[in-house]
């Protein structure tokens, strides 16, 4: 993204001449001395708990465990809220590339506000990685040469989930959805597996984001007689949710399917509200020893454990610092080519790999929330039903409307 400063190229002219060396060192190609990262996110609204203050704190670990510098340089951290947005989340990352030289935005959460980065990344030449926005077209129609869709979207996450339970006998879908594009695309997704798959959508109804009381909606849910209640919303309003249909009584008689879910959603309502509830996720932390040890350091810090978002935000850090060191330079189209053509290989994805649409290609995870008998403790939240390999949980390229894949 960025230009050399003049002074730069005046050194590199100087030194050829004095024959002081042969080549520039590599830590000379980072533009303006300073590699930054910026975190666009919902601080305080209904999705600060799906990153908020736990990405920024995945972000700083992953910037202290890569030495805090790269090349020799420094790495900077960008904090913003955007208060879901678009407009504010655009003007924010306007002024980080016209004043601060910014080189890479690791996450902008919210459909709308993630957009709005993705078509300036487009424009102004600059990295944008996507790790809590779901809507699968970031890495459809929307999709750009700088952008990459990291964690998890909503045909991953509802497919997966809508195939499982079908199969299994749960063929009568009634969906309580958020009135937005992700809320379009998690009941179109789902639907369409469902319909394959012989079952019934008997039922839609949308609501606002800042939505409390879901009575009316539930009780529609409830009088339709479907077996499933395709919940597609996120953060508070998942959790407002999932409370009043407990109050309700519905969760028991109705299968709660949970389209698009964080760890932070059940621990919420607690698991004798949401025990039963089924969700995909891109990341459980007590999945193996890898995802416990890098847990356990983010609960040190957050006396939390990470969610999917949080987690993909260290993967994806750690990732383009690497692929920085890799290039030689923080000029992005050669760090973006040194990101697609190296395998993300941690505790998040294991032979993770960037397609050309910009998704990140990863397993994902079926899960169950335990009761609280099975429950060993605060966090002890599901039980791995099924692990789903990234080239079936993902959109196939060949059913991709990215311009930037060959047919």
């Amino acid at each position: 993204m960025k230009t050399r400063p003049g002074s730069f190229l005046r050194s590199t002219a100087l030194a050829a001449a004095l024959g002081i060396a042969a080549s520039i060192p590599a830590a000379a190609q980072i533009s303006d001395d300073v590699v930054r990262l910026g975190l666009l996110l919902d601080l305080n609204g209904p999705y600060s708990d799906a990153s908020g203050q736990g990405a920024i704190e995945a972000a700083r670990m992953a910037i202290e465990d890569f030495g805090g510098a790269v090349l020799g340089k420094k790495i900077d951290l960008l904090v913003a809220d955007h208060q879901n947005k678009a407009d504010l989340a655009s003007a924010l990352a306007r002024e980080w590339i016209d004043t601060k030289q910014l080189d890479a935005i690791l996450d902008t959460n919210g459909t709308a506000p993630a957009l709005a980065v993705q078509e300036l990344a487009r424009q102004r030449n600059f990295v944008a990685i996507f790790t809590s926005a779901a809507a699968l077209r970031l890495t459809n129609e929307s999709c750009a040469p700088t952008t990459i869709h990291y964690a998890y979207d909503t045909y991953a996450q509802s497919r997966t989930t809508a195939e499982a339970l079908v199969r299994e006998g749960y063929d009568t879908w009634y969906f309580i959805a958020l009135d937005s594009a992700f809320g379009v695309e998690i009941v179109r997704d789902a639907s369409e597996v469902v319909e394959q798959l012989g079952g019934k959508v008997l039922g839609v109804v949308k609501h606002p984001l800042a939505t409390t009381d879901y009575s009316s909606f539930l009780l529609a849910a409830q009088s339709s007689g479907a077996k499933v209640i395709g919940v597609g919303n996120a953060g508070n309003n998942t959790i407002d949710l999932i409370k009043n249909a407990r109050e309700f009584g519905i969760t028991g008689r109705q299968q709660i399917a949970t389209l698009y879910a964080l760890i932070n959603t059940p621990h919420a309502i607690g698991l004798e509200a949401a025990q039963g509830m089924v969700v995909t996720e891109a990341f459980y932390w007590d999945l193996d020893d890898e995802t416990r040890a890098w847990s356990k350091r983010f609960f040190e810090r957050r006396k939390a454990m990470p969610n999917a978002a949080q987690a993909s935000v260290y993967s994806a850090a750690m990732h383009y610092l690497k692929a920085v060191e890799a290039a030689g330079t923080d000029e992005t189209t050669a760090v973006m080519k040194k990101m697609r053509e190296t395998p993300v290989q941690d505790f998040f994805a294991r032979n993770g790999k960037i397609r050309e649409d910009g998704r990140m290609v990863h397993d994902m995870y079926f899960l169950e929330v335990k009761s609280p008998a099975e429950s060993k403790g605060p966090w002890d939240i599901y039980k791995l039903r099924a692990t789903i390999p990234g080239d079936k949980a993902f959109l196939p390229l060949e059913k991709s409307r990215c311009p930037l894949v060959k047919k």
